[in-house]
């Protein structure tokens, strides 16, 4: 009988034991640098969390961090998913210039085209085939761009002689550089930074996506804005949701699935796809608040197109001195991106 009674109390512990292993709580942070009303922070990946909490019956917690709460600046974002700092982060790779050389590609002048979903579906095939090694330091969730990058300044831009001799910020190595072969003083700076350096005159403009000028007020800053006709983008940045290795691989099976369910290039074309409707929602505020918005001709963005053409010309030199085949990558970008245009 004490026998039985033991057997009974044991099989009792083991349940519960199971049990209370089946109801543990993990708790993610997710930290990044732009305020929580950014288009991305609100429209994508608040609700990707809370999905992740939902699909999970809440034994997964993500802890929103936004403007950096958490410490650090953004260029040191990417680390803090690498050294587990935070569980989870969403980053500029352009923020480390030269880090990410191969993902780099899609920044070059006038390569992508006018959708960030579309574009982002290409950089995400693009990167599993030839830059995985990049990221080999931390657990990847999603890869995408912003829509068209484009100036906002205080004084108006209408051709190439307009532009030269302006303090614009640039967010990237690569956009810099194209920022200087058309003729302006790039002034590098994450973006959060961009606020306070047009209040001050720091800066006589920026390069920006439509869908972020609302959530630094740049539309209130500035009075101009200046768009290129055709179907390129004058440039575009990438972005990475990146999950701290060990975070990941702690997760009981079941809870992985829900992660990866909810990762890859579907997340991404999510996010991306927040970008483009966040780009109509900027344009439209500049619009309301009787901001002139220029878009450049053809024949004038053809101009655009051949003075910064030499943009490519160095990244190809950086990529052959890394004993990287630059001109490969560059047609596979390519070729990636008309795919998903099609």
């Amino acid at each position: 009988m004490r026998s039985w009674t033991f057997k009974v109390a044991a099989l009792a512990l083991a349940a519960s034991a199971s049990m209370s292993a089946f109801a543990q709580e993990v708790t993610l942070r997710l930290h990044q640098f732009l305020p929580p009303q950014g288009t991305v922070p609100s429209k994508a990946l608040t609700p990707w969390a809370k999905k992740i909490e939902e699909e999970s019956k809440g034994r997964i917690k993500i802890q929103m961090y936004s403007s950096m709460q958490l410490g650090g600046t953004p260029p040191q974002l990417f680390d803090q998913a690498r050294d587990g700092v935070v569980d989870i982060v969403w980053t500029l790779q352009g923020y480390t210039p030269g880090r990410f050389p191969k993902t780099e590609v899609f920044e070059l002048p006038f390569i992508a085209g006018l959708s960030a979903e579309k574009t982002s579906r290409a950089l995400w095939e693009y990167v599993q085939k030839n830059a995985m090694d990049e990221y080999k330091d931390v657990h990847v969730l999603a890869f995408h761009t912003h829509g068209p990058g484009l100036f906002h300044t205080k004084q108006p831009v209408v051709g190439l002689e307009s532009l030269r001799g302006m303090k614009i910020r640039g967010g990237t190595r690569v956009v810099n550089n194209m920022l200087v072969k058309l003729g302006a003083t790039p002034v590098g700076m994450p973006v959060p930074a961009v606020t306070e350096a047009l209040s001050k005159g720091v800066l006589d403009g920026t390069t920006i996506p439509w869908e972020v000028a609302p959530a630094l007020k740049v539309q209130e800053l500035v009075k101009n804005h200046t768009t290129f006709a055709g179907d390129r983008a004058l440039y575009v940045t990438t972005f990475v949701v990146a999950m701290n290795k060990a975070s990941y691989n702690k997760l009981p099976a079941d809870l992985k699935k829900i992660i990866d369910d909810n990762s890859g290039a579907e997340f991404s074309a999510q996010i991306a796809r927040t970008q483009d409707v966040g780009d109509k929602v900027g344009r439209d505020l500049a619009v309301k608040a009787g901001n002139k918005i220029s878009e450049l001709e053809l024949a004038e963005v053809q101009r655009w197109r051949r003075t910064a053409s030499t943009v490519e010309s160095d990244w190809l030199k950086d990529m052959q001195a890394k004993n990287i085949d630059g001109s490969k990558l560059v047609s596979e970008a390519k070729a990636l991106i008309s795919k998903y245009e099609k």
